[in-house]
């Protein structure tokens, strides 16, 4: 198996397989080159002032007992003073506990975030809240205030209750939802539900 061979004048010939690893080691060299999506990605996994969290489950209490459980596939807390947040980019699950610890109603989103500066969540993209006795809104952005237990959108926003579908724009409610309204009424339609 000759690697080269020469010529009556003395000059080497590579033989004919001597190409295809040549070839092979300058497409190896070639494709060393770093994808700019992926360096940007690294580098916000790897920087000093955004952690990041895979499969969170974070528990909030009152009184020693658990109110709200927030589960999210991933968290980005951001650690800049100016501006320190808990973001969940790929959404989130919350499920909302009442004195017995039975759940009262869940809300789901696709993304997030906690601003602890002024205590205030944002949730964006396919909003849906859920209760136990019957209400759902579903909205495109929802923010609750923690510290006036104040929840509101200027949004378009379904709110389906008992005995009614709501649509309109904007809405303001108590953190429990027992007083939402519907700040513009587009429309008022009953649900006509079997006598039993």
């Amino acid at each position: 198996m000759p690697v080269l061979m020469t010529e009556p004048s003395g000059r080497a010939i590579f033989s004919f397989w001597l190409l295809p690893i040549v070839g092979l080691l300058a497409l190896l060299l070639s494709s060393c080159i770093n994808d700019p999506a992926e360096v940007a990605k690294l580098r916000e996994q790897l920087s000093d002032k955004i952690e990041v969290a895979e499969g969170v489950q974070i528990l909030y209490s009152d009184s020693a007992k658990i109110r709200v459980i927030v589960t999210a596939p991933r968290m980005l807390s951001y650690l800049e003073v100016a501006d320190q947040r808990q973001e969940f980019p790929d959404g989130l699950h919350v499920t909302f506990l009442d004195e017995l610890q039975d759940t009262s109603s869940t809300l789901i989103a696709n993304w997030g975030v906690y601003r602890r500066r002024n205590n205030e969540i944002t949730v964006r993209d396919s909003v849906v809240w859920q209760s136990v006795d019957l209400q759902r809104l579903e909205t495109e952005e929802l923010n609750w205030e923690e510290k006036t237990e104040r929840i509101y959108t200027n949004k378009f926003v379904v709110l389906t209750q008992p005995d009614y579908v709501i649509t309109g724009y904007g809405l303001e409610a108590d953190q429990s939802f027992s007083n939402a309204k519907v700040l513009q009424v587009d429309g008022r339609i009953p649900i006509n539900r079997p006598e039993q």
